[in-house]
């Protein structure tokens, strides 16, 4: 045993947690843990320029890579209430972070302190355990507890707020004697396995909704195997994509209003059996619940029991970790396939490629300021099956669902339920953290883009090189859509004649911010493109500069103002705003539906 002050024993925990890349701002509340780790030095700090930001790199960190978890640090009061859309962002899409603030003194804490604030009772609804730590000799069980909660059954993220008495408090302790607590899973049974392939077996056309959980349980090889085992095509969620990669033949497309594919769409509507594993039927993927269970029966696999009924009523729920269900349900099928009794599907699969094949939206467009769609086509073309693509909210993200392709687990990070604004750039530089030395790119409008975009100057500063491509139509281009249905078109517009930007093109002229100038403005590099034939050259420039000079790099990409983006509210009438690529034999009427 030693005796040493609480926040040295904090230090030595995350070390022995494996929780060593943090995120954040110092603060008067918070220096004496910032001291600790100056003078223990087994923490890596990156120093944020907000601290929602720094929630956000710390998401990006953990959402990297499997066994992650990302710390953000703050002071007391207002940094507290800064993590809250960091905290809402990870607990919507299951994701852990450990959230730590200062505080002021425990006998100030009803007296209205400067930047005092209960931040345990702000922070509740959105974390898995939110504690203001009023004794010191409680500082190693209470972080024990919040590691134990982030990792057992739905991971999510923990705030403990640590009183600036309690810091400077020293106890007894000993890191050797410090074990981390038993993770908690649930895990499917035999019986339970073997009812879920009996229903599918049964069933003509079968499909598996692979969801997020699968990614958090580092299990989309077990995935594959399985749909490959019993020939059956997957439909990933938005947090599932890249559980199965876009090229594999069972890979039948994304559903859904926004971020989904036609082709995925139809093939849903076909079919006439679905298990999920690890989603939560998110309202954005199955659109009205009558259109969506119409016809076929359901079983939900997910790892919080709470969550299985919660938007419908499957025909069988199981409780279980997306790993645990997927070993559980490959060794049933292994059996029947070695005694030959798994049904032959390959009329099915084949009328899901056939779909796949024709139905595919139209990109190549060579207007000038360009079309959204052309974009994304020269980014597939430009960016190898080793990217990992960042993105979060609007057009931008919706269009990047449609259009391009992901090609492994934890290559598309996003934030799926939440999606925070101003999310993308510090996600992508915890990304980056998370996987040095891969090809990281980021995906904005210029409304996201602008919202923290002073997060930038972290990417320069502490050498965190990634790509962020911002499609510029000067529009809050996803409300201006919605405000369709109002007959208006109210507070959208971005924008107006910037007196400083002289030197842009007349093309450019009217589109306010010049993001060019701010991005080098923080140290970073930025290119300007408005020919989409200019657009592989800038792409292939844009990795050059990021491997010289170690920086993000900002690819501004000039937009038509107004392009309406496939959507709907139903999978059943997805609005189709541009025709369709004619492919393969049976390609549709094209449809053009234009304003």
């Amino acid at each position: 045993m030693a005796r040493m002050r609480t926040v040295d024993a904090i230090v030595a925990i995350l070390e022995k947690e494996g929780a060593t890349e943090a995120f954040g701002l110092p603060g008067a509340a918070i220096n004496p843990f910032y001291a600790a780790m100056r003078a223990h030095g087994g923490i890596r700090h990156t120093l944020a320029r907000h601290v929602e930001g720094a929630s956000h790199m710390a998401e990006g960190y953990t959402r990297s890579a499997p066994g992650n978890i990302g710390v953000c640090v703050g002071t007391s009061g207002p940094a507290g209430t800064d993590m809250i859309t960091g905290l809402y962002s990870a607990s919507a899409d299951s994701i852990p972070i450990l959230c730590i603030t200062g505080q002021a003194p425990v006998a100030k804490l009803h007296k209205e302190d400067f930047q005092s604030v209960d931040i345990s009772s702000i922070a509740a609804p959105v974390s898995k355990m939110a504690m203001t730590i009023l004794e010191p000799g409680q500082v190693p069980g209470a972080f024990q507890k919040a590691f134990q909660l982030m990792r057992s059954g739905r991971p999510g993220p923990v705030l403990l707020d640590l009183p600036f008495d309690v810091q400077m408090a020293e106890i007894e302790f000993d890191i050797d004697a410090y074990e981390p607590l038993p993770v908690e899973k649930p895990r499917a049974t035999r019986r339970q396995a073997e009812k879920a392939l009996d229903m599918m077996f049964t069933a003509e056309r079968p499909l598996i909704v692979a969801g997020g959980g699968i990614i958090n349980a580092n299990a989309s090889d077990k995935l594959v195997e399985l749909a490959e085992l019993l020939d059956v095509p997957v439909i990933p969620t938005l947090m599932g994509w890249g559980a199965i990669p876009d090229d594999h033949p069972l890979m039948a497309g994304m559903a859904g209003l926004q971020t989904s594919h036609r082709y995925g769409n139809e093939t849903m509507l076909a079919s006439d059996f679905v298990i999920g594993i690890g989603n939560r039927w998110a309202n954005r993927h199955t659109g009205g619940l009558d259109t969506y269970t119409k016809g076929r029966k359901f079983v939900h696999v997910d790892i919080e029991p709470t969550q299985i009924g919660r938007v419908f009523s499957p025909d069988l729920g199981i409780t279980s970790d997306a790993g645990a269900a997927l070993d559980m349900l490959l060794e049933v099928a292994r059996e029947r396939k070695a005694r030959s009794a798994v049904p032959d599907r390959s009329a099915w699969v084949q009328d899901c490629a056939r779909r796949k094949g024709s139905l595919q939206r139209k990109t190549h467009f060579e207007n000038v300021p360009m079309k959204p769609q052309r974009v994304y086509e020269e980014m597939n073309s430009a960016f190898g099956k080793d990217t990992t693509y960042v993105s979060t909210i609007g057009l931008s993200q919706i269009a990047g669902g449609q259009f391009l392709h992901v090609f492994g687990p934890r290559q598309w990070i996003n934030a799926g339920q939440a999606g925070p604004l101003g999310w993308t750039g510090p996600a992508a530089l915890g990304v980056v953290r998370g996987k040095p030395g891969q090809t990281v790119v980021a995906l904005s409008g210029d409304y996201d883009f602008q919202f923290m975009i002073e997060e930038l100057a972290v990417g320069a500063q502490f050498q965190l090189p990634y790509i962020h491509v911002v499609v510029n139509n000067s529009y809050l281009g996803l409300i201006r859509q919605s405000q369709r249905g109002f007959k208006m078109e109210q507070n959208v517009s971005l924008a107006f004649e910037n007196i400083n930007s002289t030197d842009l093109s007349a093309n450019v002229s009217g589109y306010g911010v010049d993001h060019v100038k701010v991005a080098e403005g923080l140290g970073c590099k930025a290119l300007r493109v408005m020919d989409p034939e200019k657009l592989q050259e800038s792409f292939d420039k844009s990795r050059a500069l990021m491997a010289e000079f170690k920086v993000p790099v900002v690819v501004e990409v000039i937009l038509e103002k107004i392009t309406n983006i496939s959507m709907g509210t139903e999978i059943d009438n997805v609005v189709e705003f541009e025709e369709l690529a004619e492919r393969g034999v049976d390609a549709p009427t094209a449809i053009v539906l234009l304003d």
